[in-house]
C-alpha cells in the first residue's frame, strides 16, 4: 500500500460530461477515508470553474439548462509536478476545438504518469494526445463510431465494460467510469478494498470487464 500512487489528477474542460468526474471521484473520496491517502486535484484550461454544459456547445435540443462547473486547482500550464494518476472524462467537450489544450496536455503528461484512465469518450483525448496507439482500449458504445475513428492505430475492443493494457485503463460509457475505477482500484489497492468501496457507496459492482450488454444495444451504431 505504501507504493500506492496517491496523487491524483481529474482533468476538466468545457463540456466534461459529469457521472464520467464524479462516479470514480466518490470512488476516490470513499477510498481517502480509512482505506488509502489520496490528494486529488483538478486541471483545467484556466483557474475560472469550468461547466459541462457552456453555451459555445450545443448540448441540448430543448432549450435546457442543466450546467455543472467545477473551479480548478490547477492549469494545464502549472500542473503539480508530483502527479502520478490522471482520469480523462467524455462528454462533448472532445469533440470540440477547445479540447485541443488538453490534448496537448495529456501528450506532455502522459510519460511522467504512473496510470491513465478515460472514461467514456475521453477516449477521444488520449487517442489523439497518441498515447493509446498499439494499445487494447475500449470508449461509448453510442458514439463508437465518432470515438475510434480518432485512434486508428488504437485496438480498440467493442465488447468491453473496461479494458487494462500496461498502465492505460480506458472504460466504455459514463456509469462504466465506476466499474472501471474500482477494478482499477483492485488492481493497485486489492479487491478487498476495492469491495469495501463499492459497498461503502452501495454501488453495485459489474466486477466483469466482458459485460457490456450496451455493445449490444448500440449495436446500429458499430
Amino acid at each position: 500500500m505504501s507504493q500506492a500512487p496517491s496523487k491524483v489528477g481529474i482533468l476538466i474542460f468545457p463540456g466534461f460530461e459529469p457521472l464520467d468526474v464524479f462516479g470514480p471521484v466518490e470512488a476516490f473520496h470513499t477510498i481517502s477515508k480509512k482505506l488509502a491517502k489520496i490528494n486529488l486535484v483538478w486541471i483545467g484550461p484556466t483557474l475560472d470553474p469550468v461547466g459541462s454544459a457552456p453555451k459555445d456547445i450545443h448540448t441540448t435540443t430543448m432549450g435546457s439548462t442543466v450546467d455543472t462547473r467545477v473551479v480548478p486547482t490547477h492549469t494545464y500550464d502549472n500542473p503539480p509536478e508530483d502527479l502520478e494518476v490522471l482520469l480523462i472524462p467524455g462528454g462533448l467537450g472532445p469533440r470540440v476545438p477547445s479540447s485541443d489544450g488538453a490534448v496537448a496536455f495529456v501528450k506532455k503528461t502522459y510519460p511522467k504518469l504512473k496510470y491513465l484512465i478515460t472514461v467514456c469518450n475521453g477516449s477521444e483525448i488520449a487517442a489523439r494526445a497518441g498515447v493509446l496507439d498499439g494499445k487494447k482500449a475500449t470508449t461509448n458504445k453510442f458514439g463508437w463510431k465518432e470515438s475510434v475513428a480518432t485512434g486508428p492505430k488504437v485496438e480498440w475492443v467493442r465488447t468491453a465494460r473496461y479494458v487494462a493494457d500496461g498502465n492505460v485503463w480506458t472504460t466504455g460509457g459514463v456509469s462504466a467510469g465506476i466499474d472501471g475505477i474500482l477494478a482499477w482500484m483492485a488492481h493497485v489497492y486489492g479487491r478487498e478494498v476495492a469491495r469495501q468501496v463499492a459497498n461503502e457507496m452501495e454501488y453495485e459492482w459489474r466486477d466483469d470487464e466482458t459485460w457490456d450488454p450496451f455493445a449490444y444495444i448500440f449495436g446500429e451504431y458499430a
